[in-house]
């Protein structure tokens, strides 16, 4: 069976940025592979695509530029926020390099990392932590299978 829109594929795979003999970032291997529905927007779009036509077996080595990932960092991505919003948080307030998870007044919350601390506001920075890098991946196709009916 070969992956396609619709099928539950499983995978295992190394993620690098700096080209495929740069900084390892992530590595699924077998013991805990990934599991998705293909054409459901769990995987990024474009690395979905690329596995399109494989079966169970085969490997893989591509790259997703940063415009096939999570583009540019954008400047507009980080906030500043005062030191008090932060005063009564169980947990005190963040670091530098911290993950802060904000929340608006809809209830969507968006993840950030403090990047600056001073003597009256902390600066969020809400960008895809790969945000600006190049994506290289290398894995293998573990299963193929139909999804479970609904």
């Amino acid at each position: 069976m070969k992956v396609a829109n619709g099928k539950l594929v499983t995978i295992t795979y190394d993620l690098y940025v700096d080209g495929f003999d740069g900084e390892l970032i992530e590595s699924i291997q077998e013991n805990e592979p990934a599991l998705f529905l293909c054409g459901e927007g769990e995987m990024l779009e474009t690395f979905e695509e690329k596995l399109v036509g494989m079966q169970a077996g085969d490997t893989f080595k591509f790259t997703l530029t940063k415009d096939e990932a999570y583009g540019d960092e954008d400047e507009e991505a980080y906030a500043e926020f005062p030191l008090d919003v932060f005063k009564d948080d169980e947990g005190g307030l963040p670091e530098v390099g911290d993950y802060v998870p904000m929340e608006d007044e809809d209830g969507t919350v968006f993840d950030g990392i403090a990047i600056e601390i001073n003597d009256d506001h902390i600066v969020i920075d809400f960008n895809h932590p790969l945000a600006g890098e190049d994506l290289y991946f290398t894995g293998k196709i573990v299963k193929v299978e139909d999804a479970p009916k609904k």
